[in-house]
């Protein structure tokens, strides 16, 4: 069973719903790696063009490390939790863009932002970014499209718990893309 597990993908897949709601059933520690970040002054300033914050990864990474080998069974979520090494498993939740550009627009993200965060999604950029320092032996993706964050947490305790298995690089939303374009 993996002790360390952590769960990233692009803006409104469920990151931080699934990960509430799973580590209340493990009982495990949770770590908000934005409110980490954010908590410990590692926001470098503001992308000018976009509006988003900068943080120092490197430093980041270093804090995490320093959590994970304080706990013994921990989820660490969030958007840069790919970005980070240390985890026995690293999740990446992904949604299909028509899904995904709802639930953004939702939570009034402007069109920019919305374009810029499909685009990600139908690249699979969190997952290419994560493969650079995990490898298919602890890297998996979940298609969260059409589940309930009930099911998405059933799944990932199957999974945990060696019941089930998830598969990296199946995913593919580029059909979405080149319809866009």
């Amino acid at each position: 069973m993996s002790n360390v597990i952590f769960i990233s993908g692009t803006p409104c897949t469920g990151k931080t719903t699934v990960s509430e709601l799973l580590s209340k059933k493990l009982n495990w520690d949770l770590v908000k790696i934005n409110d980490l970040a954010i908590s410990n002054d590692l926001v470098l300033g503001i992308d000018e063009d976009k509006g988003y914050k900068i943080i120092d990864i490197d430093n980041l990474n270093i804090l995490v490390q320093k959590i994970i080998s304080q706990s013994e069974n921990i989820i660490v979520e969030g958007h840069l939790s790919h970005l980070c090494s240390g985890a026995d498993m690293m999740i990446v939740l992904r949604c299909r863009p028509e899904i995904l550009e709802k639930r953004l627009s939702l939570r009034n993200y402007s069109q920019s932002k919305i374009h810029e965060n499909l685009e990600a999604e139908a690249l699979g950029i969190c997952s290419a970014e994560a493969y650079e320092l995990y490898n298919e032996n602890n890297l998996f993706e979940l298609d969260v499209s059409n589940l309930t964050i009930e099911k998405v947490v059933s799944v990932l305790l199957n999974v945990i718990n060696g019941e089930n298995e998830l598969s990296f690089g199946e995913i593919d939303f580029m059909d979405w893309l080149i319809s866009h374009y």
